[in-house]
């Protein structure tokens, strides 16, 4: 594979064109309105007079009803008010509308993690497996969303929609140790890289009626974005596919049943690349409302991964690291079929908030790399949170839990993994081992965890990768508050105990007898800033620690592990 991804603009340009036509538009129909519509005439009668009195309005979108100024006159680079170019007038007729959205979301992190010092150490004094341990990771993101909809109405599902948007990331990666960033020792100890991306692009149909009320069935084409249940648990992810969605019984029912084919991920950035990936995956989904009592939402759903290794022969990322297939044990291509059977529920039964998810996992994996063995897949994974809102708090307690696989050596691969997620619970990413990665062979290798996951899969990418089903699973138990300090401040803190279920696959894959099970305890604490009482400005802030226990010391021999930073997103 190529070292460094490829700057592709046609986005940019594309949309940069679809804006000046935009913005040049009203003033090129001097005869008609400027949203395209035609002049209203409206018969009033005077104040005094029982005269009629005849008022021309360009057209129904810029009427001013009194005693209310409802439609304020606004500018191209005012977002909060009558603007061409966030839909809020037609561009095309008296019923197609144009929206831009622009986003800029920069992160910057500090970090603690164990580092793999590998054969040429940074520090030619250092002799320990594990050496400098600090990183600072830059992550710059540029977005440009243009869509096109035909359509008046919130409520009445679209007649056809078009929808294109272009990425552009920086990613500046400084690490203590050689051999983290590239292969090759020689490339030092930070790298910084570009990636362009054509991230979405789609047709949405609106196919039929199904009833009186606007059910519906509408497909989407194209690159989209998809998350297959409420926290995101199995499956997450824009990519390339086909989608059919709809609604029934006045919107109680609402269904989904997909088709990805996916495009392979750029290493740094995460956005999709124009090579395609030996991989399939088809869901389906079905949602009630209102199941069994008001106010609770449950969802059955049904997953089918189908990762074909073996086609794809053996792959490596942009800095040069073997990814597929997994670089320990065997290390032979191989393919998964796999099955995921899911229960998730959200909402609330009285005072008390509800969100909880169930996942059965079966299939098979030809060659699976720890095992050493083509093996059957028989994995669980299990979410429980409870919470309820007192004034501007909200308290929460919940538990999440993965199989493990206590015989690694056998024909059945009992630890669960997951198709590609980013889990939004026990106060997201705000956590230390959700959003970090602890690497524990040397020179790419395997990591215990996966960036914005928090099962211990024992892969060695979750975007580029394959699961592996041969695992330790975990259990997680969790208390935390929110507290909405002003209506621009909120507060979330979060304190999580970790355990391993099963460490015998951490005893084979590092040959090192009697790992211990408990992990440690995670203690996190963000802040979300609002200054616009909207999501058009959002700055966070956040810090956290991982105190490692016996498990984590015995695999790491690490102490306190931390990370510290910003993230702040802009939207027009």
């Amino acid at each position: 594979m190529a070292r460094r991804a490829r700057h592709d603009v046609v986005p940019f340009v594309a949309c940069a064109a679809v804006l000046a036509w935009a913005l040049a538009a009203p003033s090129a129909r001097a005869e008609d309105a400027p949203g395209g519509g035609p002049s209203v005439t409206v018969e009033s009668p005077a104040v005094g007079s029982d005269t009629p009195a005849t008022e021309l309005f360009e057209d129904r979108w810029r009427m001013e009803l009194p005693p209310y100024q409802l439609n304020t006159k606004g500018h191209w680079w005012d977002p909060y008010n009558q603007n061409v170019l966030k839909g809020d007038i037609p561009i095309l007729g008296d019923d197609v509308f144009m929206k831009l959205t622009g986003i800029s979301k920069t992160s910057v992190e500090g970090r603690g993690a164990p580092s793999p010092s590998g054969v040429s150490t940074e520090d030619p004094g250092s002799f320990d497996f594990f050496g400098n341990r600090n990183a600072i990771l830059f992550d710059q993101k540029f977005v440009t969303r243009f869509e096109l909809q035909k359509g008046q109405t919130s409520f009445k599902p679209f007649e056809w929609q078009i929808v294109l948007a272009g990425a552009f990331d920086v990613n500046l990666l400084a690490t203590g140790e050689n051999g983290l960033v590239d292969p090759d020792v020689r490339d030092a100890t930070d790298r910084l890289t570009t990636h362009a991306a054509l991230q979405e692009a789609f047709v949405e149909i609106h196919l039929l009626d199904t009833s009186v009320n606007y059910d519906f069935l509408s497909t989407k084409i194209g690159r989209q974005p998809f998350n297959s249940d409420f926290r995101s648990l199995v499956f997450s992810d824009v990519n390339q596919g086909i989608r059919f969605f709809g609604n029934a019984n006045s919107n109680r029912y609402q269904y989904n049943l997909a088709y990805f084919y996916p495009a392979e991920k750029d290493t740094n950035s995460d956005l999709n690349t124009f090579g395609l990936r030996d991989q399939q995956i088809a869901i389906g989904n079905l949602y009630i409302q209102d199941f069994l009592k008001l106010g609770y939402t449950t969802q059955f759903s049904v997953h089918y991964l189908n990762d074909d290794g073996k086609d794809a022969g053996f792959v490596f990322d942009n800095q040069g690291f073997l990814v597929r297939p997994d670089p320990v044990g065997i290390a032979r291509p191989h393919n998964l079929d796999v099955f995921y059977l899911g229960w998730t529920g959200e909402g609330h039964l009285g005072w008390v908030n509800v969100s909880h998810a169930f996942y059965q996992a079966l299939g098979h994996d030809t060659s699976n790399p720890i095992a050493g063995r083509d093996v059957d897949i028989e994995a669980q994974q299990a979410f429980l949170e409870l919470s309820m809102d007192r004034d501007w708090m909200r308290y929460q307690a919940s538990v999440f839990w993965s199989s493990g696989d206590s015989d690694p050596r056998d024909d059945t691969a009992r630890g669960f993994d997951t198709i590609l997620d980013n889990p939004q619970i026990m106060g997201g990413n705000f956590g230390y081992w959700q959003r970090q990665s602890i690497r524990v062979t040397d020179r790419g290798g395997v990591a215990l965890m996966q960036r914005n996951s928090v099962v211990p899969d024992l892969r060695s990418s979750k975007t580029q990768g394959q699961p592996n089903f041969v695992n330790p699973g975990i259990l997680m138990v969790n208390v935390g508050a929110t507290a909405d300090l002003t209506q621009k401040v909120s507060l979330i803190g979060n304190a999580t105990y970790l355990r391993f279920v099963d460490t015998e696959p951490l005893q084979i894959l590092l040959k090192q007898p009697d790992v211990r099970q408990d992990i440690g305890i995670d203690l996190s604490l963000g802040v979300e800033y609002r200054p616009f009482l909207n999501n058009n400005v959002i700055v966070k802030g956040f810090g956290a620690i991982l105190q490692p226990f016996g498990g984590l010391t015995d695999i790491t021999e690490s102490n306190t592990l931390y990370q510290v930073g910003t993230e702040v997103v802009l939207v027009f």
